[in-house]
Order: structure tokens, then C-alpha cells, then sequence
């Protein structure tokens, strides 16, 4: 699936490109439609989070076939780019250009993202909601038409070292990271926390988005004497490093691994369930794994939507309820927008929304943006993996202070 383009307009009649032009008083929006753009590893080294983009779809057509937003239908354009920072930047050039999309939506990967930042607020293009934890989505002064959605990764490793040392004051840390944009936030996050005894109680390896194994850096960890692991990297490492973990036989008194890469249909089942006991990760988002969630309202409706518009999605995989709630924050945005479809208003909305909350956030987490604040979601409460789902403990936790 090298190009997936899909059009979920009323007619063909209604998308012919002449006719949009003549009938178009702002990019991407005519008087019955709104052109969002996306792109998505539909194949490449992170390919299981295609998901995220097919989930999309279906959203978008569920809404289309509701009446659409404001007498309008969406018409969602999605491309895969590979997991690869040029393609991303071809294929967005493509949306922008070519398709004249009012904004791209769920773009995912740090890398992939950084590759466009400059040129999407250069041409001030919103640039909204970005499948990316980075901590630099939040830099409303310098990039003030890009906006993240999900907790900053490098607060996420401030959280686990806050929580590392209250149980283990001098531990020997081994941290695992992909070299990019991505893992290195989690590398600042623990330097916050450890500040000067950073060098001397940490053992970090790196590795490539395009490397065939991690099996090497995790036994130098090993070797090294580590007696703690933080993993930040992608799913398909994520399940090499567990695996690899327990297999040389390393049992680390804590390990600690990034929120993106949990899910249990993708990483935990093909690592071997029994092997991640006792992991540590971070949640806002409620795990449909979670037998808790059997009766709650929100889960429920994102079952509902599942089983009517996505029958055969594999229901133990997190990015679904991850798209469903951040394709429901857009939802808010559009509405906010009272029918003012411009860069302008929607940027302006998406700047300005005040404690929306997703069917699958985990109660007392909220969805905040303001004009200086481009982290719309803070709160994460710490989980651990029991060998069947993710259990979670404590409180939900509002960022760290440093």
C-alpha cells in the first residue's frame, strides 16, 4: 500500500478538483466538505500503528453518515509515508499543494514530523494533534501552527525516574532508546530528574528506526551491570527488548517502558505475555484490556463503534482507543469552530479547549489547551503489567516538577 487515498465525500460529482476550486472561499473547505490530511506508517519498521490511520477512516465515515459537521462532509486523505522523514515530507507536500487540504490531522512519528514542522507553519497550515509525544509540540512561540495531543515523553521520564528513586534511591539505570527526536526526549527527562548523577548511574544505548534487532544493546545493559531498564522506542522493539530481556535471562528489579509501545495485541502478546511481568509504563488512555472497563460508559461506546465500523479491528490493540480520542478531540475543535472552517479558527479552537473529555481517557484526565499551552494532555497515572493486561496503581499524576 504505497499511496491510500480516501475520499469520504458525498459524490464523485462533489470531488472533482474544478469544482472545488470555483467553489472554495477557504483551502480545503468548500460548501459541502472538509479536506483533512494525514500520513501514517502504513508500512515500514512501524507499520503496526497503521491502525491509528484505518481507524481514522472509519471515524470519519461514522460522522459522515451522522450528517457530517456543519452541513458539511469530511474528506479524509491519508498517505502512507513508511516511516521515513522524506517521504513524509513528499506526501505532505502532496496534501498541501496538490490536494489543498484545510490542515493535516494525526501525523505520526517524531521524526516524520520534525521533517515538516518548519514548512507547515511557514505556509501556516495547522499542523494539529500529532501522534508524537515529543516534548517540542508544546513550542507555541516558535511553531505556532503545530499542536501535540498526548502526554510530553520527556515528562513521561521524569515520572519514572520521580517514582525509580523513592524505591530504589541508587540504582544502576540502563536505558535503551531509539536515536531520534523521540527517544532523546526520554533521555532529557531522566537527566532532569538524575541532574549531575546522571553519568554515573546511567548506561544509555541507542539504536536506529531501521536496524533488523535491538539484541546487542540489550545484552551490552546486561553486561554493563545495570540493574534497571527504561525502553523508548517503537512497538516492534519494544517486543524484541522484552523478549530479549527475559530470554538472557536479565531480570531487572525495575523495568520501565514508554507508554507508545503497549499495547497488548502488538507488543505484549508477541513478546510472550509472561515475559513483561511486572513492566512499568505510564497510561492516560483506559487499556481495553482492563476488565475494570468491561462496564464503563466511554469503553462501551468505543466497543459500539468497533463493532459496527471496525468488525474485524483486533480489540486488545491500544491505538484504537488512542485514535478514537483523539479523532473525538478533533470532533470538539470543528465544533468549536461554529462553521468558520479557516487555518485561522481552527487553529485558534484547537488552542482553546477547556477540559474535554475523550470516551477512552482514564477518568480525571482531560483534555486543556490554551494559547500558551500546546500540551493538551498532562495527567498520566503509573500501570504495571500482570501477564494478562495492565494494572493500574497510584494516582493520576500531573506532570513533574524540575
Amino acid at each position: 500500500m504505497l499511496n491510500r487515498r480516501t475520499f469520504l465525500a458525498a459524490s464523485a460529482a462533489g470531488l472533482a478538483m474544478p469544482g472545488i476550486a470555483r467553489a472554495q472561499e477557504t483551502p480545503g473547505v468548500t460548501a459541502t466538505e472538509i479536506r483533512i490530511g494525514n500520513t501514517m506508517p502504513y508500512s515500514g519498521p512501524a507499520s503496526a500503528y497503521g491502525v491509528i490511520g484505518r481507524s481514522h477512516e472509519a471515524f470519519f465515515r461514522m460522522v459522515n453518515d451522522q450528517g457530517g459537521i456543519a452541513g458539511r462532509r469530511i474528506n479524509f486523505i491519508t498517505y502512507d509515508d513508511g516511516y521515513s522523514p522524506p517521504k513524509t515530507v513528499e506526501q505532505t507536500r502532496r496534501l498541501v499543494e496538490q490536494d489543498r487540504v484545510a490542515f493535516t490531522f494525526n501525523q505520526l512519528g517524531t521524526a516524520a514530523n520534525s521533517a515538516i514542522l518548519r514548512y507547515m507553519n511557514q505556509r501556516k497550515v495547522p499542523h494539529i494533534f500529532l501522534s508524537t509525544g515529543a516534548d517540542k509540540w508544546g513550542n507555541y512561540q516558535d511553531t505556532p501552527w503545530t499542536i501535540g495531543w498526548q502526554p510530553s515523553y520527556r515528562t513521561e521520564a521524569q515520572i519514572y525516574m520521580k517514582h525509580l528513586l523513592a524505591e530504589r534511591p541508587n540504582p544502576r539505570i540502563g536505558l535503551l532508546y531509539q536515536n531520534d527526536d523521540f527517544g532523546k526526549d526520554y533521555v532529557t527527562g531522566v537527566r532532569d530528574i538524575l541532574g549531575a548523577r546522571y553519568d554515573q548511574m546511567v548506561r544509555a544505548v541507542s539504536h536506529e528506526a531501521t536496524d533488523p534487532t535491538i539484541d546487542s544493546q540489550v545484552v551490552s545493559l546486561q553486561q554493563g551491570g545495570c540493574d534497571v531498564m527504561l525502553t523508548a522506542t517503537t512497538p516492534k522493539f519494544a517486543a524484541q527488548a522484552i523478549r530479549r530481556v527475559f530470554d538472557v535471562g536479565w531480570r531487572p528489579a525495575f523495568y520501565y517502558l514508554t507508554n507508545v509501545s503497549i499495547s497488548v495485541g502488538t507488543v505484549m502478546e508477541p513478546a510472550g505475555p509472561e515475559k513483561g511481568v511486572g513492566i512499568i509504563t505510564s497510561a492516560y488512555l483506559k487499556d481495553p484490556t482492563d476488565p475494570g472497563w468491561d462496564n464503563d460508559a466511554g469503553m462501551r461506546e468505543w466497543r459500539a463503534f468497533m463493532a459496527k465500523h471496525i468488525p474485524n479491528g483486533d480489540q486488545k490493540d491500544g491505538s484504537y482507543p488512542f485514535a478514537y480520542g483523539i479523532a473525538q478531540t478533533l470532533m470538539q475543535v470543528l465544533k468549536q469552530c461554529e462553521g468558520n472552517f479557516s487555518r485561522e479558527s481552527i487553529m485558534k479552537q484547537a488552542a482553546s479547549i477547556r477540559d474535554f473529555i475523550p470516551a477512552t481517557l482514564i477518568p480525571g484526565i482531560k483534555v486543556s489547551t490554551s494559547p500558551t499551552n500546546f500540551h493538551p494532555i498532562r495527567q498520566m497515572q503509573l500501570q504495571r503489567w500482570t501477564g494478562q493486561t495492565w494494572q493500574r496503581f497510584g494516582g493520576v499524576i500531573e506532570g513533574a516538577n524540575v
